[in-house]
């Protein structure tokens, strides 16, 4: 029975999107539920999955077509054998190595396995039926069996901006080599909105330093009561996440955003993380950040950190937002001033902490320091405002017992 493969639903915030990679070809036999191509949007990638087991019959929109919403893109056999005998062994319960190579390798481990020019053949899976998992190529890289792939980067959650990774070196042009390559759709809209948030809003920055000493002695301090109880560790974030969200209720303009001729102050405080994935910065949203235990926040990064990765973020972990906070500081920024992410009135840049030499009651010491910027909106927010606002962020953290205790 033929079916149609179609693209998915979008929201009503995305118009259309582009045929990123098939990950099966015409002839090529699949299960249903298995990953047949990826649709990249302005926002996310959609996977679209096989409805049925069957064969991919033929594809009509090759990788790189702009497609709509329910556009049939290709066409399946449902029931129907493979022709090709490696392809058919594919999707049996015996795994052989084609199927090593192409019918069980998880999307992610796909992607990363790309990306450490690794084959599948060098990793043992231990998925279902030999399955091969994200987690696999990063044990594998881990205790550094391949000695002819580069030493490989060890894999951290960045909530700052992505890294850009330089593509392969293919062309010439004389004896200067380059390579053009195109935006993707991500790249792109990440590019309009930072000239949209530049042309359209009055940024202006302010600067602070906190001293993160009390933060750290607090961390060693409950560190492995917290892991044991609630499994996940005790980091920075959920302290300014719980320091922001104070600082917002006692300055609500900056959790405010203008809309037309109008200033909305907005009553709730849904705080965004920038994190940095392989396909560009993207900031996923805590929703009620005031109601979220330390725990719950810290958890919630962890989640969306790894979906970053994995490039499965939905629409909806990615939309809306009040307020910022990136941490450029994973990356060893000392100081920055961080673009507001429209229509948001505010974004909270945090840097590496380094230790300095500081004045405690009139005698110099050495402490962790870190500088803090915040950019804002001066059409809606005052140079006092914003001062204040940050110097608040500031007292909390250097009496994080506020911030439990809310005051």
């Amino acid at each position: 029975m033929a079916i149609e493969i179609k693209v998915p639903g979008f929201p009503e915030s995305v118009s259309d999107g582009t045929i990123g990679v098939w990950h099966k070809k015409p002839g090529d036999a699949v299960k249903r539920d298995d990953v047949l191509v990826e649709i990249e949007t302005d926002k996310v990638v959609f996977e679209v999955p096989a409805p049925n087991d069957g064969v991919l019959s033929d594809i009509i929109e090759d990788e790189g077509a702009t497609v709509l919403a329910q556009q049939v893109i290709a066409h399946m056999e449902a029931g129907a054998v493979a022709a090709n005998e490696n392809v058919k062994e594919a999707v049996t319960e015996n795994v052989s190595e084609t199927a090593n190579e192409e019918g069980i390798v998880s999307p992610a481990a796909r992607r990363m396995l790309a990306e450490h020019k690794l084959s599948a053949d060098q990793i043992t899976g231990t998925g279902k039926d030999g399955r091969i998992l994200k987690e696999d190529i990063q044990a594998f890289l881990a205790k550094g069996k391949s000695q002819s792939t580069p030493a490989p980067v060890k894999e951290q959650i960045s909530f700052a901006a992505a890294p850009a990774t330089p593509a392969p070196i293919q062309e010439m042009d004389g004896d200067r080599p380059q390579k053009r390559v195109p935006m993707t759709r991500l790249r792109k809209r990440i590019a309009e909105r930072l000239v949209e948030s530049q042309q359209t809003a009055a940024i202006l920055t302010t600067f602070n330093e906190v001293n993160m000493q009390p933060v750290m002695d607090m961390r060693t301090k409950y560190q492995k009561r917290f892991v044991e109880q609630y499994g996940v560790k005790l980091g920075f974030m959920s302290f300014f996440v719980k320091a922001a969200v104070e600082a917002l209720k006692q300055f609500p303009e900056v959790n405010a955003s203008i809309e037309g001729d109008d200033i909305v102050y907005h009553g709730f405080y849904d705080i965004g993380i920038a994190v940095g994935s392989p396909r560009g910065l993207v900031v996923p949203i805590l929703r009620d950040a005031d109601q979220l235990s330390m725990a719950q926040v810290e958890s919630l990064i962890k989640d969306y950190g790894q979906k970053a990765q994995d490039g499965s973020l939905s629409i909806e972990d990615i939309t809306g937002g009040t307020f910022t906070i990136t941490n450029g500081g994973v990356f060893g920024s000392m100081l920055s001033t961080p673009i507001i992410n429209p229509p948001q009135s505010g974004i909270l840049g945090m840097h590496a902490i380094n230790k300095k030499p500081v004045v405690v009651d009139d005698e110099i010491v050495i402490r962790p320091m870190m500088y803090l910027a915040l950019s804002y909106d001066h059409r809606i927010i005052d140079g006092r405002g914003a001062v204040q606002f940050l110097v608040t962020i500031k007292e909390l953290l250097e009496d994080p017992a506020r911030i439990l205790l809310e005051v």
